[in-house]
């Protein structure tokens, strides 16, 4: 007789084993405004990373970015950011939005 596979109680955002999707404002300094960061981070850190607004000028880029993956790795990813000097702030949800 087939088994069959019980499913996981680990369901939550923050269990190990489960992906989370979370939106960050990533401001970039005027330097950094013509490198190609966030192709160098999907490309360093295993999360799937997804422009959601963006606005960029002479002095400063401001990016939301939605990321998804394994919660070490985003922390490992946003740690990466700001060593770059980009400031990295969370989203706050619209309840409406959500």
């Amino acid at each position: 007789m087939p088994r069959i596979a019980k499913k996981s109680s680990a369901t939550s955002k923050n269990a190990p084993g489960t992906t989370q999707k979370t939106r960050y404002w990533l401001m970039f300094p005027p330097k950094l405004i013509t490198t190609p960061v966030i192709w160098q981070l999907s490309q360093k850190f295993p999360v799937i990373t997804n422009v959601r607004q963006a606005s960029v000028t002479d002095e400063i880029g401001i990016v939301c970015l939605e990321m998804e993956g394994q919660r070490p790795d985003i922390k490992a990813a946003i740690k990466w950011l700001e060593k770059l000097n980009i400031n990295v702030e969370p989203v706050e949800i619209n309840v409406i939005e959500s």
